[in-house]
């Protein structure tokens, strides 16, 4: 299958295919661009990401406590904020149970005088306090809300509690470090992270797992941004109420050599998030979204989100093959393949959020799809419509040739899908029509027809080809190979056969008779002679169909019967033989009689009867021999050689010479360019005036016009022959022309129309004493007509006439050349 619409359709219709495409596809990238670079899907990429994480529960890690200042922990504490000493209390009883490390998710930012307690409650844990950035002012700094300083200098560690906030509302991301200019603050977790990574925390891992190592490339300056991995399971960590830890209530198994976050869930604190799950969990406090940042560092679930340029590339290569797709496939597989782009693009983003943990959007690959696919369907719909339109009205336009059918309105109204349905109704009856007139005009055939194949299985055989095969006893023709069906015939010979092409055709019979064998293909064009088994004659032909391209479609066999036409051959020839032979014979005897009796009789009466007797009995043995040869002339083949003109002419003149010299009428044969064939290179005179031809025809043609001359010619009067090889110029070819021109008495222009026709003779009014049958003239015009020439007349009375013949020449190769 080609993929070049121009070879389907027409070239002008084809290139604008290629150019509408091209246009289609631009748009795609276009819009690709817009969605993976500059974020103009943001909103669906964040509706597919935060589906994908809800489809999917991660377990989370089992190192990790949070103790959750909630609901009951107000109320059994009494109002928030609570004294800095219930703070350190919770601390030291933590503390008790030697966990690796606390994170305490809660600003103190205002002094308090139990803070020298708190402090050292601090001190005495690995303990990490948060810091709260404002946003960037208009200079470029930020404000940073810190800790009281007895309780920083206390901390292991402080980081930024800050989230990322998508334009929905959405905490998806968070920074490494922020900051501004002058400061970089790292993420409350981050400190943490490495603290375990180098051993400072110990905390032991998993069984059969190892904590993820913080890579070269995360320093202190870095704002690397990475998706926190949640989960359905997002808030299952252990949990412990505030509250119950402060009364000794919580045993210290649960929180020895684990992590502990302390944050506030209580409803009234406001400190609750949306996340990608809230859907399914509601919103979440931000000491779980620490807790999951946290076990993502750890774990090394961190998902990174790929840059806008590289999604572009990759959201370039489905539709490069959609576009693809466009110039191969059909409408219906068109959708199917957008359908499995789609579905392979989602699967795709999914296989790399679940396996490498890296976010690349489908969407921007999606919305180009999508955008490309019924603007390219609306334009192929246009584009075909039109192109149906233009098709089908000139269709319409044509002439109706089926006979007796009135010609319909090529008019419609209504809508342009409604104008096509009527042009596409009648281009439909149109076709109907011609296949019953074809139909028709088969089974009117009176011979056999039969229709195939290129590989020359038959499919159409008329209703004289059945009847044929019926009187034969022999199986229908149809899906049979047309050599199967003609194989019982036998081979008679080839029309216009040699001795070659008849030994060829026996000797390869009956394979002739397959098409599909190019070999045969034009002995088989030109026809051959066949006979069935009950003993008639039949021509057999082949014809090639071609469609409008000019490739070959098929085969038309057609088979005549010429067993009458050979009956008439038959009769012709008896006719002839009677005419050369039966009618002859008395003629010459009636001659010779009179011969021997004029010797004996002296009577001037009787001589003059017997004169006349003898000049009647010539004429009809004249008009016998006259008839004999036009017969021969227009049926017999021609046995032609190569010769030269000139000397056939020499011939004529030598046979005409005595009936000229009794009448001192002088032969005059002329060669123009003999005065310069002295140089022997030079290819002129007598010797260039070769032709292909029946020597005994072609000479006795010559006779017939010089006889003429010489009869319708007074005394003493010249008969002049010319002869010469004409060249016409550029595109015509070469060839030999004779002229023979006498000083008679003329034909008059009236009677020139009738000289070539046959019984028709001139001046017989004038010189009834001429004698002639009028079928000299006709014998010139066939056989000069079945060398490939023409003869022509150029006579006015009292002026004389002249004859032209020309004749193909005979070119340096040997092959006689068309006339010019």
């Amino acid at each position: 299958m080609t993929l070049d619409p121009r070879s389907r359709l027409g070239r002008p219709v084809g290139r604008r295919f290629l150019f509408e495409w091209l246009g289609v596809g631009c748009l795609g990238v276009i819009v690709v661009l817009f969605g993976a670079v500059w974020h103009l899907t943001n909103a669906v990429d964040h509706l597919v990401y935060d589906r994908f994480l809800a489809f999917r529960a991660t377990p989370v890690l089992d190192n990790v406590v949070v103790v959750e200042i909630d609901n009951a922990s107000i109320a059994r504490i009494g109002r928030w904020p609570w004294p800095r000493a219930v703070h350190a209390e919770v601390l030291e009883r933590i503390a008790a149970a030697r966990p690796a490390a606390i994170v305490y998710d809660v600003l103190f930012t205002e002094s308090s005088p139990d803070d020298a307690r708190f402090a050292r409650s601090i001190a005495a844990n690995h303990t990490y306090l948060p810091i709260l950035l404002s946003p960037e002012s208009a200079n470029g700094t930020r404000d940073v809300v810190r800790p009281v300083a007895p309780l920083e200098q206390a901390a292991a560690g402080v980081g930024h509690i800050n989230l990322e906030v998508d334009s929905d509302g959405i905490v998806r991301s968070v920074a490494l470090f922020e900051g501004d200019a002058h400061s970089h603050w790292p993420q409350l977790t981050l400190p943490l992270w490495r603290a375990i990574a180098d051993g400072t925390v110990p905390l032991a891992p998993p069984p059969g797992r190892a904590w993820h190592v913080p890579g070269a490339r995360i320093n202190d300056s870095s704002e690397q941004r990475f998706l926190i991995p949640f989960s359905p399971r997002a808030e299952s960590y252990r949990k412990v109420s505030f509250a119950s830890l402060l009364n000794g209530e919580v045993s210290p198994d649960v929180l020895r050599g684990r992590i502990v976050l302390i944050g506030a869930t209580a409803s009234g604190l406001y400190d609750r998030f949306a996340t990608p799950v809230s859907g399914k969990l509601g919103l979440m406090p931000g000491v779980y979204i620490h807790a999951n940042v946290l076990d993502a560092l750890l774990t090394g679930r961190t998902i990174e989100p790929t840059r806008g340029w590289l999604v572009f590339i990759v959201s370039l290569v489905p539709l490069g093959v959609l576009l693809a797709g466009f110039l191969v496939l059909s409408p219906l597989r068109s959708l199917l393949l957008l359908a499995g782009l789609c579905a392979i693009t989602v699967a795709g983003s999914a296989a790399l959020l679940y396996g490498a943990r890296v976010w690349a959007s489908p969407m921007p690959a999606i919305v180009g799809l999508i955008a490309v696919y019924p603007i390219w369907n609306w334009r192929r719909l246009e584009m075909t419509m039109s192109y149906l339109r233009k098709e089908l009205q000139r269709l319409a336009d044509e002439p109706y040739l089926l006979p007796g059918t009135p010609r319909r309105s090529a008019d419609f109204g209504g809508d342009a899908l409604e104008k096509h349905m009527s042009l596409m109704a009648q281009a439909a009856q149109r076709v109907q029509d011609m296949k019953r007139f074809v139909w028709d005009s088969l089974d009117s055939v009176p011979e056999p027809i039969l229709v195939s194949d290129v590989a020359g299985v038959v499919l159409i055989a008329n209703q004289a080809a059945k009847a044929h095969f019926a009187r034969l006893a022999a199986p229908l023709p149809e899906g049979r190979l047309i050599r199967e069906v003609f194989g019982d015939l036998t081979y008679v010979k080839s029309i216009d056969e040699s001795a070659d092409v008849g030994g060829f055709a026996r000797t390869h019979w009956p394979a002739l008779l397959d098409p599909a064998r190019s070999e045969f293909e034009t002995l088989m064009e030109k026809g051959i002679e066949v006979a069935d088994r009950n003993g008639r004659d039949h021509l057999l032909r082949y014809a090639k169909c071609t469609n409008a391209q000019g490739e070959a479609t098929g085969w038309i066999a057609g088979l005549v019967d010429v067993t009458a036409l050979h009956a008439a051959e038959r009769h012709r020839e008896d006719a002839l033989r009677l005419l050369s032979h039966d009618m002859r014979s008395p003629q010459a005897s009636i001659l010779a009689l009179v011969e021997i009796e004029r010797a004996r009789i002296e009577s001037d009466r009787m001589r003059e009867l017997l004169e006349r007797i003898e000049r009647y009995a010539q004429r009809a043995l004249t008009l016998a021999d006259d008839f004999v040869q036009l017969a021969r002339a227009e049926s017999q083949n021609y046995v032609l050689e190569p010769v030269n003109f000139g000397e056939l002419l020499i011939d004529a003149s030598d046979e005409v010479w005595p009936q000229a010299h009794a009448k001192h009428i002088r032969l005059e044969t002329r060669f123009p360019d003999e005065d310069h064939a002295d140089n022997e290179n030079d290819d002129v005179g007598a010797d260039a005036c070769w032709i292909s031809a029946d020597r005994s025809l072609i000479t006795r043609a010559l006779v017939n016009i010089l006889n003429n001359a010489v009869k319708y010619s007074p005394p003493d009067t010249q008969i002049l022959c010319t002869v010469e090889r004409v060249e016409p110029g550029a595109g015509r070819r070469p060839h030999v022309q004779c002229t023979i021109r006498d000083q008679g008495y003329g034909i008059p222009l009236e009677q020139q129309a009738k000289l070539f026709e046959r019984f028709h003779r001139f001046h017989e009014a004038e010189r009834p004493d001429i004698g002639g049958a009028g079928l000299g003239m006709a014998f010139v015009k066939t056989v000069v007509t079945r060398h490939g020439g023409d003869v022509y007349v150029d006579s006015a009375p009292g002026n004389g006439t002249a004859f032209t013949l020309v004749l193909p020449a005979l070119d340096e190769t040997g092959v006689p050349s068309d006339i010019g």
